[in-house]
């Protein structure tokens, strides 16, 4: 990476900073330009925004003045110039949900999701859902739109608001994976009067087991069923199929597992079913990417925690769609990191 392809790159991160903070780059007070520095300084370190730089308050300040849409607005923007890299507009795509957490260290309060045992006596967490492309004929796993969940939120409201918002910048959604973690009869029924086609990896496959001690190895049944849901005295009907997959080897760790998924199409190819849902596996290696570059903060506000996250997103979005095949990701922040030293410098 050269001197202005870096400089390019923290040019669009100002931008970014600047227009969900409603900041003015040319204005007396503070900005995208001088925030990157601790920000890049901090997610390479892996550490606090707090012990590396004297702006962290005004940073939270300025997070905390304006609505969390205004950030992921913004992010959204990112993905519609990036997008166009891979024709996004003229492709039907595979689309994947995940729940990313982080831990929390403090009082309770009414976001946070009590009883969680995490990291070195963590005992909440905040929480995030993002919604990624894991098409096969798109390498990348980009993630397209993220948005903090909280304790008592309508998951099922939230996964149809963003497949809303993302739908326009895409030709077709072909499928929906969605993990264990989505499985609710409520999301099920939503998704099917939306008309968007799921698979989802059924939690409890035990209750299964008759079926699945009659079938032999490798065998493969699907199942029409019926389902009621019950909200606000009224009872809502939808069906689904229930596909079962008997000792299916998997190739990554060379064991033998029972399957089980919930799709709404009527027909499903067992042949191609597994490989389709291996195909959020992609998120795992991007979520570990951005891992090694997270920025850490002492607040206990939801909206300086997503923030950081979104942020971390955009840098993993610009390195994935541009410069994946060229430098690793810890080199590609390094390098951004140097280029926002000798800006400041020249100021």
């Amino acid at each position: 990476m050269d001197s202005n392809q870096c400089l390019l790159i923290l040019n669009n991160l100002d931008a970014f900073i600047d227009h969900s903070l409603g900041l003015k780059p040319d204005d007396k007070f503070l900005s995208g330009f001088h925030y990157n520095q601790d920000l890049l300084k901090a997610s390479i370190a892996n550490t606090y925004v707090e012990t590396i730089g004297n702006k962290a308050d005004s940073l939270h300040l300025a997070i905390k003045n304006v609505p969390t849409s205004n950030i992921y607005w913004e992010y959204l923007e990112i993905v519609k110039t990036l997008g166009a890299k891979f024709e996004l507009q003229e492709k039907d795509v595979v689309l994947a949900f995940n729940y990313t957490d982080e831990d929390f260290y403090g009082n309770s309060q009414g976001f946070l999701i009590p009883r969680w045992k995490g990291r070195d006596g963590g005992t909440k967490k905040f929480k995030f859902v993002t919604c990624s492309i894991v098409s096969s004929d798109i390498p990348q796993n980009i993630p397209l739109v993220s948005i903090p969940v909280w304790m008592g939120q309508n998951i099922a409201h939230a996964i149809t608001w963003c497949l809303t918002v993302i739908e326009p910048m895409l030709k077709s959604i072909s499928l929906i994976l969605l993990n264990k973690g989505f499985y609710s009869k409520e999301l099920m029924l939503t998704l099917s009067d939306s008309k968007y086609p799921y698979l989802i990896f059924v939690p409890n496959i035990s209750k299964y087991r008759n079926e699945l001690a009659r079938m032999e190895e490798k065998e493969k049944e699907k199942i029409h069923s019926k389902f009621k849901f019950d909200i606000d005295k009224t009872t809502l009907k939808n069906e689904n199929t229930l596909s079962l997959l008997q000792q299916i080897f998997n190739e990554q760790n060379e064991k033998s597992y029972d399957w089980a998924f919930v799709t709404n199409q009527p027909e499903i190819d067992f042949d191609h079913i597994i490989n389709s849902y291996r195909r959020r596996w992609k998120l795992e290696e991007g979520f570990r990417i951005k891992d090694e570059t997270c920025i850490k903060s002492k607040s206990t506000d939801v909206n300086i925690r997503f923030f950081y996250f979104a942020y971390e997103q955009a840098l993993q979005l610009i390195w994935v769609t541009l410069y994946k095949e060229r430098v690793s990701f810890k080199i590609f922040m390094i390098n951004l990191y140097e280029e926002c030293l000798k800006r400041q410098k020249m100021e």
